[in-house]
Formats: structure tokens, C-alpha cells, sequence
């Protein structure tokens, strides 16, 4: 059927009518309506669809001149045909979401300290990448997320009843641990900073893994110290019992890991378990009673003051070993960096043990679980006990933010002055003197503690014959 030509529809700018030559044109006809925008034509069957026809050329030029100059004035960007376009382009440019994270690492590995590499690493080999390494950024959503979250909590209780199972047969020893919600927490965190990276480079519209509800509820975690100078003398002693055993061994001047010289600087000074086992002997200043420990931070930087009993152990350690300034604290036999996970298990679990088997014989009540961050909070208290101010323990842990060290602060005003007396005695002792309690197994007190308590019933009666004779 021959068409003619096009006519103007009255009030409706470049919208246009084609009559077919033999239409009438009486009443309504079934011509088709003709929109003329930009150069562009576009046929439509009805005014009303030529006419939203219309609106949407408008807002795609609208948004086109917005996108060519950089700014969509608050036009939502997913409708920009160009940012759809290219948005396309990227993520067939990009692949997968593990092609995508593999140039998300190498861009800022070199912004990191090699624990954070290593740790990112094993975040996304072990966790990430199996479970969203074959989808685009742009087909994983919420629900992808939330099934993943599911899914490593369902993992860390199945592995959590082998075990249960294996402490209670001892047969073949599971080879992967559960993962408690913190960790699963840690890799949803990494997750979403990979996923604002594709944000920011238009490849989703929307991070799906941000926000409080991807995240496992965390309980709050019991925090533990040892505030009594019964359990510390108690954990210093258990860590040399453990030393003078590995003396024994036939491979002992090769193998010897000085237990009793890491708890006492744990305990004594500090440091976070990181920061132990990156100190080299340049560090350690005996000749200004110091220590100096570096962290990534500023504040983490700093130098803290040996107590005495701390010197004397450091001191012996050097002596015995005849090290370089270049030699790690506490290496290994070849000379190393010490495993942090020696440092938890072989070192602080191992100590914690046996003080609580010689605290078992002795009818006193047993040492509570106990971190390399709880000993930072037993340092804590001893600094109180000491006098130090809550500034002064903010300095030598190597923080910014309060909280720490006035939650211990506000548990050290709590503890007796009898308590605070045992701490400084046996921090400004020397730890070859202690032992002497764990000794007896009749469970009577050391002479070291009994001379304490009665140097403060002296100090007691001293004080009160004073106060009688100045009264009127």
C-alpha cells in the first residue's frame, strides 16, 4: 500500500501523521504516527505511544548531554544509555569476578604490609574466590551474598562437630579448622571493598555485600587478664619449668624456644603478638632500660619502659645467645621470624597448662583463657598497680582510642592495695627469685610473699602509732 506524505499533528510537536494515499481520512483511520527527533524517525501506531515515545528521546538527549560533560544533574546514572554502554564494554572488558579481583589486588598489594597481603590472600583463595570466583560483578547480588554467609556458617558448625569428635576419640585429625563468625565477618569486609571498587568503576549499580545486615552477629568477646600477682608469678614460673624440660633434650641448644622470657615480655611489656615477633635486639635498649616496638600505625610506634624483672630476664636471654643486632628477639632455630601460631600454642597455651596444674595442687583457683591481647591487659594493670596514669598505659600500648586503658584502668581501682603491693614486688624483682611457692606442695605460702605481707602489717602498725601519737 502506497504511503503519502507526512502531516503535522496539531499541539503535538514533531509527532507527524502517514496517511496511506487511498485513507479517507474521515473519523479514525489506522495511519501510523511518525516522530521526527534529532535527525531520528520512529514510527508508533498511536499518538499516545508516539508521544512517550517523544518524552523518552528527550530524557536520553538530556542524559546524553550529561553524560558528555562529566555531570548527570541528578539523573540516576543506570538510565544513561551511554553509562549502559559503557558500563557493558567494562564488565566484558573485566570477566569474572575473580579476574576482577586478581587486578583489584595487584593495584593495591603495594599499599600493604606483608601480613595484610598474606591475609588477603588467604581470604580469597580459601573463602572468596571458590564461592563467587566464576560469576560478574554485575551476578552477584544480595541474595548470592546472604547464601554465601549461610553457607560458611553451616561449614564452620559441621567442622566444629569433627572437632568436638576428634578431642573426644583422638583418631584422624581434622584438616581444617571452623571459622568463627569475627573471620567470616572479615572476608564479607574484603568482599565489599572489592565490590565498591566495581562500584566506582560502573560495573554494578549497587554493592551488594555492604551494610550491617550481610554481616554475622558477633557475640561480644569475654576479655581476660591476669590481675593477681598469684597468677602471674604462677604463669612466669610454669614457662620456666617448660624451659628447664626442653634443656634436657638431646637437640636442646638447637630446638630451645625461651618460653618463660616471651611470656614475661608479654606480660611485662606489652607488645601485640605481631609486634613480638617482628623485635630484633637493635630494639631492645638494656643499657636505658627500654624496648622499642614498631607497628603500621603512628601511635604504634613507640619505645616502653623495661621494669625490672624484665631487664633481668632480656638480659640473661642476651647472654646466653651472644646475638647480632640484626637477629630477631625471638627467632627461630635458623635464625627466623617466630610463627605467631607458635607463639599461641607451643608458648602461651603450653605455660597456661601447667600453671594451672601446679595452681590445682595448690587449692588456688586456676588461670582463665588466656590471649597474647589478654597479657596486653595484664601489662595494663601492672602499670596502674605501678601508679602510671591512663595516659602513660595509652602511650606504651601504642594507642590512640581510650577505651582499653580505662576499661582496665577502672578494674585496677578496684583491686586492693594488699594486691597492688604483691604486683610491684614481683615486677621489681627479678623472675629467677620466683618459683619458691610452686615449690612446696603442702600449699603454704613463699617466703617471698610472706615477707611482703608482713612488711605492710609493719607498715600497718606503723602508721596507726603514728596516728595515735598526733592525736591531742
Amino acid at each position: 500500500m502506497a504511503q503519502g506524505k507526512l502531516e503535522r499533528v496539531e499541539k503535538h510537536p514533531g509527532v507527524y501523521r502517514r496517511h496511506v494515499k487511498d485513507c479517507p481520512r474521515q473519523g479514525r483511520c489506522q495511519c501510523a504516527y511518525v516522530l521526527v527527533y534529532s535527525g531520528r524517525a520512529e514510527t508508533f501506531r498511536t499518538l499516545a505511544e508516539a508521544d512517550e515515545g517523544k518524552r523518552l528521546a528527550q530524557r536520553q538527549a538530556r542524559l546524553a548531554k550529561a553524560h558528555a560533560s562529566g555531570h548527570h544533574r541528578g539523573v540516576p546514572e543506570a538510565e544513561c544509555p551511554e553509562c549502559e554502554r559503557e558500563r557493558a564494554a567494562r564488565e566484558s572488558a573485566g570477566g569474572t569476578f575473580e579476574a576482577f579481583a586478581a587486578a583489584w589486588y595487584a593495584e593495591h598489594e603495594h599499599e600493604w604490609e606483608q601480613r595484610t597481603r598474606t591475609d588477603y590472600s588467604w581470604r580469597l583463595n580459601s573463602h572468596l574466590l571458590p564461592w563467587f570466583g566464576a560469576r560478574r560483578p554485575s551476578e552477584i547480588d544480595v541474595d548470592f551474598v546472604d547464601r554465601y554467609k549461610a553457607h560458611k556458617l553451616a561449614e564452620s558448625a559441621r567442622l566444629q562437630k569433627e572437632w568436638d569428635a576428634w578431642h573426644a576419640s583422638r583418631g584422624e585429625k581434622p584438616k581444617a579448622r571452623p571459622l568463627g563468625p569475627r573471620t567470616i565477618n572479615m572476608t564479607l569486609i574484603l568482599l565489599s571493598a572489592i565490590l565498591d571498587a566495581a562500584e566506582e568503576r560502573k560495573l554494578i549499580e549497587r554493592n551488594p555485600a555492604a551494610g550491617k545486615r550481610r554481616r554475622v552477629k558477633e557475640r561480644k568477646p569475654k576479655r581476660t587478664q591476669l590481675d593477681t600477682a598469684t597468677a602471674i608469678e604462677a604463669l612466669l614460673f610454669a614457662a620456666g619449668e617448660l624451659d628447664a624440660e626442653a634443656q634436657e633434650h638431646p637437640q636442646s641448644k638447637v630446638r630451645l624456644l625461651p618460653r618463660r622470657a616471651i611470656v614475661a615480655t608479654l606480660l611485662l611489656s606489652g607488645p601485640r603478638i605481631g609486634e613480638l615477633v617482628d623485635d630484633r635486639w637493635a630494639d631492645v635498649d638494656l643499657a636505658n632500660d627500654r624496648i622499642q616496638y614498631d607497628s603500621k600505625t603512628p601511635a604504634g610506634c613507640r619505645w616502653v619502659r623495661l621494669l625490672p624483672a624484665l631487664h633481668d630476664e632480656l638480659a640473661t636471654l642476651k647472654a646466653q645467645r651472644d646475638p647480632s643486632p640484626d637477629d630477631y628477639v625471638f627467632g627461630t632455630a635458623r635464625g627466623g621470624k617466630q610463627s605467631e601460631s607458635n607463639i599461641r600454642n607451643r608458648v602461651l597455651s603450653k605455660a597456661v597448662e601447667r600453671a594451672n596444674e601446679q595452681l590445682a595442687r595448690a587449692r588456688e583457683a586456676p588461670l582463665p583463657h588466656l590471649t597474647p591481647h589478654g597479657c596486653r591487659r595484664t601489662f595494663a594493670s601492672i602499670r596502674y598497680a605501678l601508679g602510671a596514669s591512663p595516659a602513660e598505659v595509652m602511650a606504651e600500648l601504642g594507642h590512640t582510642n581510650p577505651s582499653l586503658a580505662l576499661a582496665v584502668y577502672a578494674q585496677a581501682m578496684r583491686m586492693s592495695e594488699k594486691e597492688k603491693a604483691r604486683l610491684r614486688a614481683l615486677v621489681e624483682g627479678t623472675l629467677g627469685s620466683l618459683g619458691s611457692r610452686w615449690d612446696q606442695d603442702d600449699g603454704r605460702e613463699s617466703p617471698q610473699i610472706a615477707t611482703i605481707e608482713s612488711a605492710e602489717a609493719n607498715g600497718r602498725k606503723a602508721a596507726g602509732s603514728r596516728r595515735k601519737v598526733g592525736q591531742p
